[in-house]
């Protein structure tokens, strides 16, 4: 049987792993869509290629920001690495699933 701190420690990794996945499909969404544009100016109007690649790199690094601020283990705060479903914590091997 879990305790509550179990229990708390998953509920909030598993909210972590949602706000992940969402910022995954906003910023793949986003810079396809800016590509789209490039490539379709007759869709949304005319773009430089300067200013789309400028929002793409805005959107890339705003991504890793947020990865880098929000992928951390619920117990020890480190960085979970690159896996979307850890099972458990590398570094305090807290169980996260």
């Amino acid at each position: 049987m879990q305790n509550n701190d179990e229990k708390q420690i998953m509920s909030e990794y598993w909210r972590r792993q949602g706000r992940q996945l969402l910022a995954i499909a906003v910023s793949l969404f986003l810079v396809i869509l800016m590509a789209v544009v490039y490539k379709r100016s007759d869709l949304f109007g005319d773009y430089s290629g300067n200013t789309l690649i400028s929002a793409q790199l805005v959107v890339i690094i705003s991504f890793i920001a947020f990865t880098a601020l929000n992928w951390r283990c619920p117990a020890c705060k480190k960085y979970l690495g690159s896996s979307i479903k850890q099972p458990v914590c590398r570094h305090c091997r807290t169980r996260l699933r």
